[in-house]
């Protein structure tokens, strides 16, 4: 049984194109692997594109206590959307405890409030009041014209 040069070569290149092959179809799988990916990440770009172009047209409105010095204190409002917030109206309960009422009838309904503007009462805690404070805000903007939401500012 002699085994010829061809032969050798033969089978040379039998094994060569068997590791090629499976070369070839390791990389198809890898292929297909970026390709899903690429796909997933495509699909969670337009969502998050849909998402934002969506809020552009929203204003976000909060509410917080700041203090200035030892003794004065304000309930700033601010939107912190990309939307300006119109007829922005606020219920507070309890407002006669620590704000003055006609400083809320002075200021509110606020006509529009500008993306990152703001707006502050005056509060005057005192020792018998409340620490927290239940706010509603209510405004329209160019997504809706029932916006509302419900901060816990606390002292």
């Amino acid at each position: 049984m002699t085994v010829s040069l061809e032969a050798i070569f033969a089978g040379l290149a039998f094994l060569l194109s068997c590791y090629a092959t499976f070369v070839t179809v390791r990389f198809n799988h890898r292929q297909k692997a970026l390709i899903e990916s690429q796909e997933q990440l495509n699909a969670m770009l337009l969502r998050q594109g849909q998402q934002e172009a969506s809020n552009a047209g929203r204003a976000d409105l909060g509410a917080t206590f700041v203090k200035l010095g030892s003794s004065k204190v304000r309930l700033k409002i601010w939107n912190k959307g990309k939307a300006p917030a119109r007829n922005v109206r606020i219920e507070i309960a309890d407002a006669s405890d620590i704000f003055i009422p006609s400083e809320i009838a002075e200021k509110f309904p606020l006509e529009t409030l500008e993306q990152h503007q703001s707006v502050e009462l005056i509060a005057s805690p005192h020792m018998g009041s409340k620490l927290k404070h239940a706010v509603r805000l209510m405004w329209e903007d160019d997504c809706s014209s029932d916006n509302d939401k419900t901060v816990y500012p606390t002292l």
